[in-house]
């Protein structure tokens, strides 16, 4: 049956079912219903292929969203001129709204995933708040259908996700409440192998709502929602005298493959904190549109507000690759890549093959970082070690992996294949790369070489905590809340639970300060390697810098930390004189601890007198 003729069919049921014969109906009245229909099946069309378009790449995909929007529009505006000759001729029902409100959302969602504009989330807000508001599945019970039951449920889902990401966590309270007691209706109701799949829904929302380990109280004790998006006075201004390159920051790949942490919707926390880290606080479209007066400046501005960024959940080292590839295909000139890795770590299991031992030593040897007679002895032993013999971080393995553990346990020199070593970087070192690695085996990064002289920083995280923060992993990388929210991330580490507002407030005034200092040290010293001066330009490569210099300087102070890896390192390597053993900032960090009456935690002398 060809689709026209199908078309006509649904048509005539539809009008069957809204009321009357087509005798009945004026010719008017059966365009408008004609019209919808085309509208509704078009869109439903245009939506499902989304799914078809490619994930990466920044152009193919901007036409077809951009018809999807178009017809979406279309449709919705239509329903609205002609809601009462839909109601009586064509028996449109409210969920029937509610799902092309959903729909809408969801294309406003997807289009920030691909953009990062957070514009683009106000914007889904509206329509799932309208859904909500408006009650439009109000009535999906009534029908006895499981299956739009489920609709209902997804939608919720869906809403929460957009909600985490505005941070209206008391909203969110009120849904996963909502949520928990459709679930309880429509397992009672109907028999279905579903209720486990929604069950775990409510506690991966409940534990991601529960991971922050500090709240901050208002006068009244209610909660204070914290945003930690870049917003305007929190990173340290460019100074007249301050020495910064002017690379900015365009594209970032935030990746997360920890097995036992606490994920929404693919998103474990720490993905969350960080691409909440390079965001700036959103702006409301419609405002802006009011602004500019026409729809073409909002949707290509002149100036990207934020970098984009593609969100890898548990990827294999494929599809990783393969995103990776795509953003330094399109990475524009004077521009930073930026990689976030939280991932399990992957330890050494052999060393390399003699090629591979080759090929470093000559490497080496152009850089005059080895003698000829150190190579040769090298050789001889086989001790050197190359990019791929210090291990990296696990990437996912979709298939059995039994074959490959046999071929391991055969031949301990082979290298484990979904591990993302530091020699898989190597090829991306030909533009301006940013690394950040959240691993317990994040020294494996330490030994890069940068072969072509691009910038190149590398900036890694503790490989282990003290035993009294081992525990709390599962709720997020403590070197990660650092870089997202230090002041949380420091009370944590002095084991307060709750601040008031007040105190809050002073503590994050006095923390401008810090970052203030922390960029006169780094671009006044003569010693900082001038890799970290070039990304210094950028605002949210600026303040990372600032807040990991703050991280490590924090965790060399505290009595807890007494072991060389429980530190934070960089590549290049940072001089810790001028920055995080600097006399200076230490007695900073000193005044905040005395601020929180904790100072007792920390050593009065620095590192390396200790």
């Amino acid at each position: 049956m060809t689709t026209n003729s199908q078309e006509a069919l649904n048509l005539e049921g539809a009008m069957t079912a809204g009321g009357g014969t087509d005798d009945d109906i004026p010719l008017g009245e059966r365009k408008t219903v004609t019209d919808f229909c085309y509208l509704l099946d078009k869109s439903k069309q245009l939506f499902n292929g989304l799914r078809d378009l490619p994930q990466y790449g920044q152009k193919q995909w901007q036409s077809y969203f951009g018809r999807t929007f178009d017809v979406y529009t279309k449709l919705w505006k239509f329903q609205q001129q002609h809601r009462q000759i839909l109601d009586n001729r064509y028996g449109l029902k409210r969920w029937q709204i509610g799902e092309i409100a959903s729909k809408i959302g969801q294309l406003y969602y997807h289009y920030y995933l691909r953009t990062s504009e957070t514009s683009y989330l106000n914007e889904a807000f509206s329509f799932y708040s309208a859904i909500r508001q408006r009650a439009y599945y109000s009535q999906v019970t009534k029908e006895d259908r499981p299956e739009l039951v489920v609709k209902k449920l997804r939608y919720y889902a869906r809403y929460i996700v957009v909600c985490l990401l505005l941070n209206k966590m008391d909203l969110v309270g009120d849904l996963v409440k909502e949520l928990s007691d459709e679930i309880e209706d429509y397992t009672h109701r109907f028999n279905t192998e579903d209720q486990l799949e929604w069950n775990l829904v409510l506690q991966e929302v409940a534990a991601f709502v529960e991971a922050d380990p500090v709240i901050v109280l208002n006068d009244d004790n209610s909660i204070m929602v914290t945003s930690n998006r870049l917003a305007e006075g929190v990173v340290p201004p460019l100074e007249q005298g301050m020495v910064a390159g002017q690379l900015a920051l365009a594209d970032a790949l935030i990746v997360g493959n920890c097995s036992s942490q606490v994920k929404f919707s693919e998103l474990t926390i720490d993905m969350f904190r960080m691409l909440q880290a390079l965001e700036r606080e959103p702006i409301n479209l419609a405002s802006q549109l009011n602004k500019t007066g026409n729809q073409e400046s909002t949707e290509k501005p002149s100036k990207r507000e934020n970098p984009h960024k593609y969100l890898l959940y548990k990827p294999t080292f494929s599809q990783l690759y393969t995103f990776l590839s795509a953003s330094f295909k399109e990475l524009p000139g004077n521009s930073v890549l930026l990689v976030y890795l939280s991932a399990t770590g992957v330890f050494p299991t052999g060393r390399c093959d003699y090629e591979g031992i080759v090929k470093e030593c000559f490497q080496l040897l152009v850089r005059q970082e080895l003698s000829p007679k150190h190579t040769l002895t090298g050789l001889q032993e086989g001790t050197v070690e190359g990019p791929y013999d210090f291990g990296g971080v696990l990437t996912n393995n979709n298939r059995d992996a039994g074959s490959m553990e046999v071929i391991q346990k055969r031949n301990n020199s082979f290298k484990e294949m979904h591990c993302l070593h530091p020699g898989d970087f190597f090829p991306f070192t030909r533009k301006p790369l940013f690394l950040i690695v959240d691993s317990s085996n994040s020294i494996a990064y330490k030994n890069f070489i940068n072969l072509f002289g691009q910038p190149l920083v590398c900036l890694l995280s503790p490989t282990a905590y003290p035993k009294g923060l081992q525990d709390q992993t599962q709720r997020g990388s403590l070197f990660t809340l650092f870089l997202y929210n230090p002041l949380m991330a420091f009370l944590f580490m002095c084991r307060l639970t709750s601040m008031r507002k007040g105190l809050w407030d002073k503590c994050q005034e006095y923390l401008l300060k810090i970052y203030r200092d922390i960029a006169h040290l780094l671009t006044k010293s003569r010693t900082v390697d001038q890799a970290f001066l070039q990304f210094f330009g950028d605002d949210f490569l600026r303040l990372l810098l600032t807040r990991f210099i703050l991280c490590s300087a924090t965790m060399r102070l505290h009595k807890m930390f007494r072991e060389t890896r429980n530190y934070p390192e960089t590549y290049p390597q940072l001089q810790k004189e001028d920055s995080v053993e600097n006399p200076a900032l230490q007695n900073h960090i000193l005044e905040l601890a005395s601020m929180l009456d904790v100072r007792s935690l920390f050593l009065e002398k620095t590192t390396a007198e200790y």
